[in-house]
């Protein structure tokens, strides 16, 4: 979900409401006086805060039914059968209700809330200015196709044990009843598609058929549904695809004449709607120029880091041969060279999941936070509905369905050919996979959304912050390296400040592409001969930078916050400083914006 700029209100209400007032010596009968008032202030407040958990009780049961398909993904299933259309009238009414719903929260005095409930006011009041900013201004509905693909609630009904088989294939049958109306709404939405979108709808549209017509009708055909139920399923399904493969097809056209007529929108969004969009997603303390600045900095300081392991590791590879006086081609010869121990191409994903508990080993011995055994983590080849965007990622479920399984999706090497494969695997060689593991499971995405649904606060845990998730899992790897994963092994050290290359890369090519025009050509010699990523990774980041706006400048936000946070906490509390309660409590406020999360921390 989306975040935005913390403003020195928030300062205010977060520190001001956790300090005591000063006590002046008074005459008894002042005393009196000044006690009772204090009891009726310290009664209003409390009243006040009841009234705001109860608007935010009552907003996030409302939202459910204007989002029922992202309620299932955190496991809420109330509305589990409903498909909503997103047609103009469906449009008009989510506007509306989210007009009602902020003049209501702005009604609150948030000076007078406890921290906790005023942090929760700040994430509501972002939220409902992101839903306002994306339909009024960004308007993404209108030309992003990729936006309209029914297949991903399915596929979590289908594979979440949160009733019996049978029932949520009734569910799903439900469900699909408004699949060709969806896909009617969505081609009348559509007026200024962008190309690299319309392809993306294209091929993740293609993977939803294979659920429709493969996944949920072996299901059906195995279930104990009766004979005419199965009958009426199957029609269903069939009108699914039907709807889905017209969509597709429209969609292939559209294609055709956009290229042939050049009336297709630019993917670039310019630098007014991406200081705005960074300012409600991110919710950093920064904006984005700073923000674009900072990581060109950031940049200079890991290749130094850099220079100093590549003079160390040198002579054991290259013995014979003097080093480029250039040290940037230098590391890079380096990188080439030892990117050659990687795993075989059809062992990637065995790999990936016998790794897991190696790093829960690591993280339990040396007590680095809470690990909880009883929640599930399940590798698995990505949905092919979902493939397209990232190699790699995780299907968490939501504060509601806490037990259910928490899901690895690694993309097979099957769709590259034999070079393409050999180049995506030299990238995730030996040492970067096993950052990859890191970043994505233990102690990272799957480890912290654990906690987060754990959280007292349902807001926190259901309106996460990207820039916090992904903040997070990023500054896992380096304290990893930092408490002696890998026993501080040069190439595993070399190897780390590459792919924190890629963090801080992306910052600077997501906003140079989006904001300053950057092309292809330029963004490939970036990406590859300042952050020494191999030709098939560096093309798949300029193809999600064309899908995607601001998200890849959350990683690097987030994870300079947290660092950032973990340092000013060590030296206020000195020898003090406990690095295994700091990582429990800040993973105790749920997905909080890192800012809020700062605050709270640094007054407790």
């Amino acid at each position: 979900m989306k975040k935005r700029l913390l403003s020195m209100a928030v300062v205010a209400a977060l520190v001001g409401c956790s300090e005591p007032a000063k006590q002046e010596t008074t005459a008894p009968a002042e005393q009196a006086s000044q006690e009772s008032q204090t009891a009726s202030t310290a009664s209003t407040a409390d009243m006040l805060n009841q009234k705001f958990e109860q608007f935010s009780g009552e907003f996030i049961e409302q939202f459910w039914q204007y989002n029922p398909g992202y309620a299932v993904y955190v496991g809420y299933y109330k509305y589990d059968d409903q498909l909503p259309v997103p047609d103009a009238k469906s449009l008009a009414a989510e506007l509306s209700f989210a007009k009602a719903q902020l003049a209501a929260l702005l009604a609150f005095e948030v000076k007078k809330l406890t921290a906790s409930n005023a942090s929760d006011y700040y994430i509501l009041k972002n939220q409902l200015e992101s839903l306002l900013f994306s339909v009024e201004e960004f308007k993404s509905h209108q030309w992003d196709p990729s936006n309209y693909n029914v297949a991903g609630v399915f596929g979590v009904i289908l594979n979440t044990d949160y009733k019996s088989k049978d029932e949520r294939l009734r569910t799903i049958f439900k469900r699909m009843e408004n699949i060709p109306a969806y896909y009617q709404a969505a081609k009348a939405n559509i007026t200024t598609p962008t190309i690299p979108h319309t392809e993306l709808a294209i091929q993740q549209n293609k993977g939803a058929l294979g659920l429709f017509e493969d996944t949920l009708h072996t299901a059906m055909t195995e279930s104990g549904l009766s004979e005419a139920d199965k009958a009426d399923f199957n029609t269903r399904l069939a009108e699914a695809s039907s709807a889905i493969n017209g969509y597709i097809s429209w969609l292939e056209t559209k294609a055709e004449e956009l290229k042939a007529n050049g009336n297709a929108k630019d993917f670039r969004i310019g630098a007014e709607l991406y200081d705005k969009k960074f300012a409600l997603d991110i919710y950093s303390s920064l904006t984005a120029r700073q923000l674009f600045e900072k990581a060109q900095k950031d940049k200079s300081r890991v290749h130094e880091e850099m220079v100093k392991i590549a003079d160390k590791l040198w002579p054991k590879y290259f013995a014979e041969q003097t080093m480029p006086d250039d040290k940037l081609v230098a590391i890079k010869q380096l990188i080439d060279h030892i990117s050659v121990k990687h795993v075989e191409r059809d062992k990637f994903v065995d790999s990936i999941r016998a790794q897991i508990p190696e790093l829960e080993k690591f993280v339990i011995d040396n007590n680095l936070l809470t690990m909880d055994a009883n929640k599930p983590l399940v590798v698995r080849a990505t949905p092919e509905y979902q493939r397209g965007f990232a190699g790699a990622s995780i299907n968490a479920p939501g504060p509601y369905d806490a037990k259910a399984n928490t899901y690895y999706n690694v993309t097979p090497l099957d769709h590259y050919n034999s070079e393409e494969a050999e180049s995506y695997l030299r990238e995730y060689n030996h040492w970067l996979l096993q950052i990859l593991n890191i970043h994505e499971a233990v102690p990272g995405h799957y480890t912290q959304l654990v906690h987060s649904n754990k959280s007292k606060s349902l807001v926190k845990s259901i309106f996460g912050n990207g820039a916090m998730v992904e903040g997070w899992a990023v500054y896992t790897e380096r304290m990893m390296l930092e408490q002696g994963y890998g026993d501080f092994e040069p190439e595993l050290w070399l190897m780390y400040y590459k792919w924190n290359l890629r963090v801080i890369m992306n910052s600077i090519i997501d906003y140079s592409i989006q904001v300053n025009g950057l092309t292809q050509e330029q963004a490939l010699d970036m990406m590859m001969n300042q952050a020494f990523q191999e030709k098939a990774e560096a093309t798949g980041k300029w193809r999600r930078a064309t899908l995607s706006q601001v998200q890849l400048t959350s990683y690097f936000t987030g994870y300079s916050e947290i660092y950032e946070l973990r340092e000013a906490l060590k030296a206020k509390q000195g020898d003090a400083f406990n690095l295994t309660d700091f990582h429990n409590q800040f993973l105790s406020y749920g997905s909080a914006p890192v800012p809020i999360i700062r605050k709270m921390m640094l007054a407790e």
